[in-house]
């Protein structure tokens, strides 16, 4: 990542904005969006007229080793950007610490609706962060926390925050440390929520009695106006 110094930015700024343009062309997005952006109030100016910065909508960032430090500037982005609406940081090295940033941010961004923060390290603190920001969100609807470690209070904090949150529609959660209680208590969620179409906890230890809450709800649930499925194939079952 690069940093900007107030030598540097002088330097940059005494340049026509052609010549900025040039050197943005050079750069990657995430240089432009944590380590330019936000420097100074001209520079920005100059970034919110890029046309490449004007059509960035997806930004892909899987396995760059960013952590707590890169997610501390991805969440000062997501706090002034209305751009991005897809969002990959799969595979970060993110704990709890770098979540409170991100939540922090996504609880007035009301672009970003894509959020993808699988194989990362977030377990319950991290989730605990997220759940508060998903109620007061009103632009995620597709969520993937998939191989977080994720246990029964991480469950428990994303159901509490699913019985709010109206939006989400898509919840992964695979591959995590759910159990059956866990599951109990999304299913719970699932009774008042009626917006979330699709809930993946495969390769959960869920067990069959939480297969048959998860089972239970779509028994007694319309799907008039949608499709929804919840997703758990740890002993070759599909709900």
């Amino acid at each position: 990542m690069i940093f900007i110094s107030e030598q540097i930015s002088a330097s940059i700024l005494s340049l026509p904005t052609e010549l900025v343009y040039l050197i943005l062309d050079n750069l990657d997005d995430f240089t432009i969006l944590c380590s330019i952006r936000n420097v100074c109030t001209r520079l920005n100016q100059i970034i919110d007229t890029y046309p490449r910065y004007q059509t960035l909508t997806t930004l892909d960032l899987t396995h760059n080793g960013i952590g707590d430090h890169g997610a501390q500037h991805i969440a000062d982005v997501l706090r002034n950007n209305t751009t991005l609406t897809t969002l990959t940081l799969s595979n970060n090295d993110i704990n709890e610490h770098g979540a409170k940033q991100l939540s922090d941010a996504l609880r007035n961004n009301t672009t970003l609706a894509t959020l993808d923060l699988s194989f990362n390290l977030l377990e319950r603190g991290g989730t605990f962060y997220l759940a508060n920001a998903l109620q007061d969100n009103t632009a995620l609807t597709t969520l993937d926390l998939s191989f977080n470690c994720i246990d029964i209070r991480g469950a428990l904090d994303l159901a509490n925050a699913l019985q709010d949150n109206m939006t989400l529609t898509t919840l992964d959660l695979s591959f995590n440390v759910i159990d059956c209680y866990g599951a109990e208590h999304l299913a719970n969620a699932l009774r008042i929520n009626k917006t979330l179409v699709t809930l993946n906890v495969d390769a959960n230890p869920i067990g069959g009695h939480g297969k048959e809450h998860l089972a239970d709800i779509l028994r007694n649930r319309t799907t008039s106006t949608a499709e929804h499925d919840v997703h758990n194939e740890t002993d070759d079952d599909s709900y």
